[in-house]
């Protein structure tokens, strides 16, 4: 029978180098992402909102089981 594990004798793959534009690029998004983490922290929590994903996000507002769109 013929495996697909690989040669343990086949070397590694070279990791791919990455160019100083993608490299920046991808910096800049980390420091975005750090941002946006601390700001989410620093918002007051919503009381007595709507339970599960944001409704102005997705379109639908439910309440006492009746759902509407606007």
């Amino acid at each position: 029978m013929d495996d697909a594990k690989p040669d343990a004798t086949e070397p590694a793959p070279e990791p791919k180098v990455l160019t100083p534009e993608a490299q920046r690029a991808l910096s800049e998004a980390a420091e975005r992402r750090r941002e946006i983490e601390k700001l989410a922290k620093e918002l007051a929590k919503e009381h007595a909102g709507p339970s599960g994903p944001e409704p102005t996000r997705y379109g639908d507002w439910e309440r006492k089981g009746i759902v509407s769109d606007f």
